[in-house]
């Protein structure tokens, strides 16, 4: 990834500005959003100063801020929720899933339900155990509800009109990491590697290298690309072993079909995700694979994913215990090729 490129935090703020502007009905909600703070991390900088009245800071109550977004969602309007970080959208499990997805359908008939809520998550820059976690599993099977995560590889704009298009509420995740990185742009990814859209809807993304049947097809979330694609590299340099890296932006409701092919073409699968062990999305991937695959694949399925643990506040025990770009290389690279 080039540092020329734009960060993916200024691709999210021109996202949303670009959202305001389309959409007099968008209202922004959340703690601390509006100027000159602009938000925890800077993404919602310069919204409230261009958009007067739709960009509302709001007490400290993650619980009231989703309650207030589900009541204006079932008036018809259009809302976004910033959850400082997302480790409190615990506070919002509640209103989720007892109010706002349920209110889809449990009228008598199907109800618009417009709110996407962002989400920052993730490790790796020491903020200790309440402030690193990646609690998606926790919302994978509430009905009508989506999830989402933010990629390098996706477009951010794109995300936002997907999570919006089916009239259901959405939860986008999105690694803190990925704020100050560069976006993967016209195709490539350091000249190395090939990115493709694989489907329609641009759900899935491909990073590959144009070498033949790959060693390893990994399949991961956003958050973990960009650890995917270094491990990826060095792997290759190192060992010759050449893998290819499956993205999804939408997590949940989980559509597997338009990547069976190619999961089935590599020697071996192997799913990454940040979420601690136990349960998850990674599981989740894994299980559908093996229904679908099993006829077609050579070795097991590996998952990869941090140890059922409190993260760490100590930067380098909460670096042993995440997956690193380390962590990959060393299960591409150990388990070699047949």
């Amino acid at each position: 990834m080039s540092a020329a490129e734009p960060r993916m935090a200024d691709l999210l703020n021109a996202a949303l500005h670009g959202m305001l502007d389309a959409d007099p009905d968008l209202v922004l909600l959340g703690e601390d959003i509006e100027d000159p703070y602009g938000g925890a991390f800077g993404v919602t900088r310069g919204l409230s100063s261009r958009s007067p009245g739709r960009v509302l800071g709001t007490p400290i109550s993650e619980g009231a801020i989703a309650g207030v977004a589900g009541g204006l969602a079932l008036a018809g309007d259009r809302v976004i929720v910033e959850v400082m970080f997302g480790d409190f959208v615990t506070l919002c499990f509640d209103p989720i899933v007892n109010f706002i997805s349920k209110s889809v359908a449990m009228y008598g008939r199907r109800n618009p339900m417009r709110v996407v809520i962002r989400c920052p998550i993730g490790g790796n820059r020491a903020y200790g155990p309440t402030h690193s976690q990646s609690l998606q599993k926790h919302f994978i099977g509430v009905p009508h509800l989506r999830l989402y995560e933010l990629s390098p590889l996706h477009p951010p704009r794109q995300a936002f009109d997907e999570m919006f298009r089916g009239d259901e509420p959405a939860i986008f995740f999105e690694d803190k990491v990925l704020y100050g990185l560069p976006t993967v742009r016209d195709g490539h990814a350091d000249g190395l590697l090939t990115i493709e859209q694989l489907d329609a809807d641009a759900n899935w993304m491909r990073a590959h290298l144009d070498a033949g049947r790959p060693d390893w097809t990994i399949i991961a979330p956003g958050g973990v690309a960009p650890r995917a694609l270094g491990a990826m590299r060095s792997a290759l340099v190192e060992e010759e072993i050449v893998a290819q890296l499956l993205v999804p932006s939408r997590l949940h409701p989980l559509d597997l079909g338009p990547v069976l092919d190619l999961a089935a073409t590599g020697e071996r699968v192997m799913v990454v995700e940040d979420g601690v062990a136990g349960g998850g999305w990674a599981g989740d991937v894994a299980r559908q694979l093996y229904e679908s695959l099993w006829g077609r694949l050579r070795h097991p399925i590996s998952v990869l994913q941090p140890p059922c643990a409190v993260i760490p506040a100590a930067p380098h025990l909460e670096r042993a215990m995440l997956i690193q770009e380390l962590t990959i290389h060393r299960a591409l690279t150990g388990a070699g090729r047949a």
